[in-house]
């Protein structure tokens, strides 16, 4: 009995192994919990769409596509260890992540893993001067995410800015880009400082601010904190505009602030879902809304999906899942492909080549317009 047993539990072992090696898994790594939690279901959301899609059209090299998702809770140090259990799933590319500290406190760990990794929502400039082989991403850095915010500003006719970040590898690295442009183009920084994350009074920080005489405040950390200044700068009865970077917005934006306190609010940001030019961006924008109920809120989702779309074209048209020829293949031959969100190719450092930021603003019934 004993024996059969044995041989049972063998053979279970066995026939699960090789239902595994008749998978090809790609990691997800996204913000599930935490305070981008929101990012991050609709990260799952696209990707699992799209996942689904490809495996009822037979999916790749003759194997279906498995889904291994892990939640890096919006931190570095759980994102270390996600990406660390990630490395012993089996998983050839890891997909994420939203935060550019949380990428980096996995980048590392996955790129000496040989797993390529295609964030979607990172942006700081050092993430790619490591020099890491395996390393992409399908948003662009803040150098061009500067450019595009110094043009709308300039646009503002302005001559004393405030800039205010919040310390983390994304924002200080935006709000240290643009400055230097804006003194060249003859501007005045009247103040750059840092506010404390995670906070729910930000007064102190706009009084300091307001006297310092700005016409414009350059905010470059992310929504939780826009949402609170511009709810308590209205209610200080101070009318200068604010301008914010590409993680300023969030559908809950408008939720923490209000419509009134949003009201004129301008940020620069990858193409809204709504905003996608092509025929397949809209296509998928539709299949997303028949299976969910709604259209996909944020670029970062849709990003996600661009970075699932970018290694399993590699795959298939490299007809392997070997990470050092994919790698090559994505540095080298990887040019003008077709993505939800315009054009796609990468550089030798991997990040992603072409103009995707646009210029936004809230009208005052607190609908967002692409500005031209």
């Amino acid at each position: 009995m004993k024996k059969f047993l044995f041989l049972a539990m063998a053979l279970c072992f066995l026939w699960s192994t090789a239902e595994a090696a008749d998978t090809i898994k790609i990691g997800l790594m996204a913000p599930l919990t935490g305070s981008y939690a929101s990012e991050g279901k609709e990260m799952k959301q696209v990707v699992e769409l799209l996942a689904a899609d490809l495996n009822a059209k037979g999916g790749l090299l003759g194997k279906k596509v498995e889904l291994i998702t892990d939640d890096d809770g919006s931190d570095a140090k759980t994102a270390a260890l996600a990406a660390q259990r990630l490395t012993t799933k089996g998983v050839m590319a890891v997909i994420g992540t939203y935060g550019s500290s949380v990428t980096e406190a996995s980048q590392g760990i996955l790129n000496e893993a040989k797993i390529i990794q295609i964030a979607n929502g990172s942006t700081a400039i050092r993430l790619s001067e490591k020099g890491l082989k395996y390393f992409y991403r399908s948003c662009p850095r803040d150098d061009e995410q500067g450019k595009v915010a110094v043009a709308a500003i300039e646009k503002m006719k302005v001559k004393k800015v405030a800039i205010l970040h919040d310390n983390s590898t994304y924002a200080k690295g935006l709000a240290d880009e643009v400055k230097p442009q804006l003194e060249k183009k003859g501007m005045k920084i009247v103040f750059f400082d840092a506010l404390t994350k995670g906070e729910r009074d930000y007064s102190a920080s706009l009084t300091k601010m307001k006297g310092a005489g700005p016409d414009l405040v350059f905010f470059t950390g992310y929504y939780e904190e826009a949402g609170l200044l511009l709810k308590q700068k209205k209610e200080m009865k101070w009318t200068v505009p604010f301008l914010g970077g590409d993680a300023t917005y969030n559908v809950d934006l408008l939720k923490i602030a209000g419509k009134d306190a949003v009201a004129g609010f301008a940020f620069v940001m990858p193409s809204l879902p709504q905003y996608l030019p092509s025929k397949q961006a809209k296509d998928f924008l539709a299949a997303f809304k028949k299976k969910y109920g709604t259209e996909p809120t944020s670029p970062y989702s849709v990003l996600a999906g661009d970075g699932f779309r970018v290694i399993t074209a590699a795959i298939a048209k490299t007809k392997t899942t070997d990470p050092d020829k994919l790698a090559d293949y994505l540095h080298t031959k990887f040019k003008d492909k077709d993505g939800l969100t315009g054009t796609i190719s990468f550089n030798a450092k991997g990040d992603r080549v072409g103009d995707v930021y646009r210029y936004y603003k809230f009208d005052s019934m607190g609908n967002i317009v692409l500005q031209k």
